[in-house]
């Protein structure tokens, strides 16, 4: 079965909103759009990051990561190493309000049934699965026990404001720490997979 892994960038207090550029999402007026550019990657994270690009075949986005990428990654030339990754491969966007006809090419969208469909693409061989921003849609696949792993990299930061990833709508539960890379710049990158034990109630 394909894995699932959830790749995202977060401050200290868990804020996910806009790491990538100032006009990445305002929503809310969020004033600190950019946050984890000034951070990077050193060396080791990069390889890290190169490997997981290796084994992932297939993107799962939700809409507001999906119109971001779609508005950018198709008008960069080839020799960009990250449109020559994005640009060809599978994407599945998950949306209640797109329509069927996405511009991006290989794009397909889920809007019906977005819980079975998803389990059934993890049924399909191939490679895994990767899910990169798109806060609710993380939450939909936590919920409902879809994430194989969490890579999260927290950056030495505190925002007070923005979107976050975990908000309390979820049901408590567990994970376990399975890697850890610190980074020059500050940033950590740890990987987590769920745990079988539930959390304890007193």
């Amino acid at each position: 079965m394909r894995k699932i892994v959830v790749t995202e960038f977060l401050t200290m207090d868990g804020v996910m909103q806009a790491p990538g550029g100032p006009d990445e999402d305002r929503d809310g007026g969020f004033p600190y759009g950019g946050w984890q550019m000034e951070y990077g990657y050193d060396d080791a994270q990069i390889k890290k990051r190169a490997e997981a690009i290796a084994s992932t075949d297939a993107y799962l986005l939700g809409r507001r990561t999906y119109e971001i990428f779609a508005s950018y990654w198709p008008n960069q030339p080839d020799t960009n190493k990250w449109a020559a990754i994005l640009n060809p491969r599978p994407k599945y966007v998950v949306s209640r309000t797109l329509s069927e006809s996405l511009s991006w090419q290989n794009s397909t969208l889920f809007k019906d049934d977005v819980v079975g469909r998803i389990r059934a693409l993890k049924e399909q061989p191939g490679g895994d699965i990767s899910v990169l921003g798109s806060g609710d849609l993380v939450r939909t696949l936590i919920e409902n026990d879809l994430v194989d792993e969490l890579e999260l990299t927290i950056y030495p930061l505190i925002l007070g404001t923005g979107k976050r990833l975990f908000r309390e709508e979820l049901d408590a539960r567990k994970f376990e720490l399975v890697d850890s890379l610190p980074g020059k710049g500050g940033g950590v990158m740890l990987t987590y997979r769920p745990a079988s034990e539930p959390v304890a109630k007193s």
